[in-house]
């Protein structure tokens, strides 16, 4: 709370009773009712993931952006698309080793959907399968495994990855009650979660990094203007080029890491194209694809 604003601590206290709705809030505040909306759903928001004092600037209150609050060194990113566990393709962790010794990493990115939470979907559930509790304890041997491999990671935020969350607000309970990702999966502070990123590669080439907001990747990039890598889309396995004055871009997406023959991904029965199991990198600068042997 000390980074804040009097007024943004006011509404904070205020909202924390739970009586007033943000209008009323407002009014006592004395700003704008969508300028208190939308900074209490920025600030719980970031409560959650426990990061309030590091994305709030006090002279601004703007967001600072992933690359102004740590330099990394982004020569070398491995990406890791969509994990699911624990519906992982068997294969997953050798998989992912032998990324790691052929090209040395200095970054890791994971593309969300790490865990799967069929259980918890809003979509009918598979009986056949296990239940939430049983799902995440199956999960956690996995996680733990990939955290041991890679003790750094940021995380984008994704449908399957954040379930629990938008099953709480979807049923009114604040974030506030819920615990950090890294509680529940039982991880050291090395794993970061964000929204997306923004990362700016040694040539100074920035690339837009979000789990997926439509299959079009290329679109994603133009409207950016600047690359695009994404997950989301198993069945999409590819890099496309596009130009303007100002230089050369990619849109990448990364395939997946699921298990295709489990229950989980039944509802893919119909699809005639398969999920393409696989994840990407940028070394360089340059974009690669890497499938799995199969």
């Amino acid at each position: 709370m000390n980074n804040l604003k009097e007024w943004q601590k006011q509404a904070v206290t205020l909202s924390n009773t739970q009586i007033m709705n943000t209008t009323q809030i407002a009014e006592i505040v004395g700003v704008p009712r969508t300028t208190c909306r939308d900074f209490l759903k920025r600030y719980y928001t970031a409560l959650a993931e426990e990061r309030v004092a590091d994305m709030y600037d006090e002279s601004s209150f703007v967001v600072k952006t992933e690359e102004n609050k740590e330099a990394h060194d982004n020569s070398r990113i491995l990406f890791i698309s969509d994990l699911h566990f624990p519906y992982h393709h068997p294969n997953t962790f050798e998989f992912l080793q032998m990324l790691k010794d052929r090209y040395n990493p200095t970054r890791v990115i994971g593309l969300g959907d790490e865990l799967d939470k069929h259980a918890l979907s809003f979509h009918d559930s598979d009986p056949d399968l296990m239940s939430a509790g049983d799902e995440l304890r199956a999960s956690l041997p996995f996680i733990k495994r990939l955290y041991e491999m890679f003790p750094k990671m940021d995380i984008v935020d994704s449908n399957h990855g954040s379930m629990v969350w938008r099953k709480a607000k979807h049923h009114g309970i604040p974030r506030h009650y819920i615990k950090s990702y890294n509680e529940v999966l039982q991880v050291g502070d090395g794993w970061k979660w964000h929204n997306d990123l923004v990362v700016t590669l040694p040539d100074g080439q920035q690339v837009y990094v979000h789990h997926g907001k439509t299959k079009d990747a290329l679109k994603v990039s133009q409207s950016m203007g600047m690359s695009f890598v994404c997950g989301h889309f198993h069945e999409d396995f590819s890099i496309k080029y596009w130009a303007n004055p100002n230089g050369l871009f990619f849109a990448m997406n990364s395939g997946c890491l699921i298990d295709d023959k489990s229950y989980a991904f039944a509802y893919n029965n119909t699809n005639l194209n398969r999920p393409i199991i696989g994840t990407s990198l940028i070394i360089d600068g340059v974009p690669v694809l890497e499938a799995m042997p199969l």
